[in-house]
């Protein structure tokens, strides 16, 4: 199916609606902590629904088009592992409870005032470098998933020139993810990432209904039951997962531990970390994340699995010739990442090809605002401002400021467009890839929030040594991944160890190699700390006590500096800041994960001892399926709502609480923040 006019129009009309919103918001980023943080004027739906636009962009669902193809629906069933995990996020509010405490505007900031201004410096370049290196290839992968989707040609003429379609294309969609954090900064990123989470939601869940319509159950089911060479894309079970090599049950257990390791260590979408208007709305924002991935994750599974029934069915032999002629034309490094859009463009009738179009730049859009906006502000908030202040330079005026950080943006986009048209396809899996080049950061980083924030004997020392060992080791990943061919082809004794090395690594895909780093970095931090026995005081860094700033303070807080008893709901989580409808919505949304777990560790023993067989999970997986369409769905609709009232209300909020141009997320001598020094 071609591109017709409506086709176009309507991801024209999306960006247009979206700039007509965003014009709006100008005025709200005139601040620093306007521009970098919405002013903290966000609540729980809006932060909730755009952050899960940012988190989730267009590589994102290419990266789950690749696994679920691979492995379908094995990947719920282990993916359950994840429930006690989320369950106590939830309840918790696990790291981004007291990190929103600190009042930091970025992650590095809040280094500094538990560790030093040298090891923020260190960690904002490492986190800006990851970053780069991570982001770099999203432009170029979205580039040419938009291209095959809507069949573009490879090229095209203007005054007799030829053009390549691809850097014409990058070049348009990073200068609109540009034009929008200009704006306004972060309030305009996520007024729009609100904007296009709630109309993608939508479109996904229309477009996993129609695909359940046109492609029967019964035709699925023939197409799951038909793979062999020891795979099962239905059977969960050990024994028939054995070939999987890179999304296995070692995959799925090691992302249970990177879910809790690495809580807001990773800063792509740093802006929404600070952007909750009271910690506990931060929190509740964290219990209603675990919504997220309902609607969005079906479609990722239902979409590839009815494009391989496209692709192999016998019924469909026609209707997929096409495809299959034009993905044989494709480099083969390229397949696995371009099947999907190939065959979703040539599937889709007028109409619904268009809204898909939209519903996809529009995930693209959502990831590039967060990830720009992130690394641009990062270098200038963790590096370079720090440096100035280090120097005794004086402070600059607000508008220098974010025009610096614009200028730091507009640096890092360039970068993402030079990367994406020189750097060669990654060795491995998109998951891979992205696991693996941020883990630089993050395998060092989670041992130094997590010590920093919930111990006092953390040392400067031991996140010195987490940091530098977790940054070593996944850098030597990264180096042998790309390069460790080069240095197997060398001949010579001295070089046999080096070999061996570098085939052992190699053997190892990118998420084992992040998780071994964490285990170093983890080791060396607690180690370090122990020899150091330095104390911190957790009260001043938290905002707690007499250093309680008054529009943080809740009635917990209020209750303990009481000394008043807490009771047993108060101890795990569900405190007196819960309102009745805050305790409804959490016991709703932990039902989910609560379920989950409760029927994996009962289901998994089974499964392991007696496994069922293929033609009775079909049974199960059919009812999964449209039950999470219709739960989704309805959580969709619940959200938008929410997040409408939650939008209303920031605005009314960043009218009255003005620019402040104090808050610039600088650190003075005493470890306070946002206290600018002449």
């Amino acid at each position: 199916m071609h591109m017709t006019l409506i086709d176009w129009l309507i991801p024209l009309a999306l960006v247009v609606v979206l700039a007509i919103v965003g014009i709006s918001t100008r005025k709200y980023g005139r601040s620093v902590a306007g521009f970098l943080a919405a002013n903290r004027c966000a609540g729980r739906y809006l932060i909730a629904l755009a952050d899960a636009r940012a988190s989730i962009g267009l590589i994102t669902l290419a990266w789950f088009f690749q696994q679920n193809y691979d492995v379908g629906y094995t990947s719920v069933w282990w993916g359950l592992m994840e429930g006690p995990g989320m369950i106590f996020l939830a309840l918790t509010g696990w790291v981004a409870y007291r990190y929103r405490r600190t009042r930091a505007l970025t992650l590095a900031q809040f280094l500094e005032m538990r560790y030093s201004r040298a090891f923020r410096i260190f960690c904002g370049f490492v986190a800006f470098t990851a970053g780069i290196l991570n982001y770099g290839v999203f432009p170029g992968i979205s580039a040419r998933f938009l291209m095959h989707l809507t069949g573009l040609p490879s090229a095209f003429l203007i005054g007799g020139y030829e053009v390549d379609m691809y850097a014409a294309l990058m070049v348009a969609m990073i200068s609109t993810a540009l034009f929008f954090i200009f704006l306004g900064g972060q309030v305009t990123v996520m007024l729009t990432d609100f904007l296009q989470g709630v109309f993608c939601n939508l479109v996904f869940a229309a477009l996993t209904l129609w695909l359940l319509f046109k492609f029967p159950w019964s035709d699925l089911s023939t197409t799951l039951l038909s793979v062999r060479d020891g795979k099962s894309l239905v059977n969960p079970s050990p024994s028939a997962m054995h070939a999987e090599e890179n999304f296995n049950v070692v995959y799925w257990m090691i992302q249970v531990v990177i879910l809790l390791y690495t809580a807001k260590a990773w800063q792509g979408d740093q802006g929404y970390n600070a952007a909750a208007i009271t910690p506990h709305e931060s929190k509740m924002a964290n219990i209603l994340n675990g919504w997220r991935f309902r609607v969005l994750m079906l479609v990722t599974l239902v979409l590839p699995l009815c494009v391989r029934t496209m692709l192999e069915h016998p019924a469909y032999a026609v209707e997929g010739q096409a495809v299959r002629e034009a993905i044989a034309a494709m480099p083969a490094g390229q397949v696995s990442e371009l099947r999907v859009p190939v065959a979703l463009g040539a599937m889709l009738p007028a109409g619904l090809l268009g809204l898909v179009v939209a519903a996809m730049f529009g995930a693209y859009l959502g990831t590039d605002n967060a990830y720009l906006h992130s690394w641009g502000s990062i270098l200038v908030q963790d590096v370079i401002m720090p440096i100035r202040q280090w120097m005794g330079l004086p402070p600059m005026k607000s508008s220098r400021h974010i025009f610096v950080i614009k200028c730091a943006i507009f640096a890092v986009a360039v970068f993402g467009f030079c990367f994406s048209m020189t750097f060669r396809a990654p060795n491995e899996k998109i998951a891979m890839y992205c696991n693996l080049t941020a883990s630089l950061f993050f395998a060092g980083a989670g041992c130094a929030i997590i010590g920093g924030l919930y111990t006092t004997w953390g040392s400067t020392m031991a996140a010195w040594a987490g940091m530098l060992s977790g940054m070593a080791c996944a850098g030597l990943g990264i180096f042998t991944k790309e390069f460790g061919s080069v240095w197997q082809s060398w001949d010579g004794g001295a070089l046999d160890i080096l070999h061996e090395a570098f085939r052992i690594v190699n053997l190892a895909n990118g998420q084992v190699l992040g998780f071994i780093a964490m285990i170093v970095a983890t080791i060396a931090y607690v180690c370090f700390s122990i020899a150091s026995k330095e104390r911190f005081d957790l009260d001043q860094l938290l905002h707690r006590g007499k250093y309680a700033v008054s529009e943080d303070t809740d009635a917990t807080e209020r209750a303990i500096s009481a000394d008043e008893r807490r009771s047993f709901w108060e101890k795990i989580g569900i405190d007196r800041d819960f309102t009745g409808w805050d305790r409804v919505v959490t016991w709703v949304t932990l039902a989910w994960p609560i379920a989950g777990t409760v029927l994996f560790a009962i289901g998994t023993p089974i499964i392991v001892m007696y496994p069922f067989k293929d033609e009775d999970w079909l049974s199960f997986w059919h009812g999964y399926t449209y039950f999470t369409l219709v739960v989704g769905t309805s959580v969709v609709i619940w959200f938008a709502i929410g997040g409408f009232r939650d939008l209303a209300r920031m605005l009314r909020l960043l009218q009255e609480r003005g620019n402040n141009t104090q808050d610039d997320g600088s650190v003075d001598e005493s470890g306070h923040e946002g206290t600018k020094r002449g």
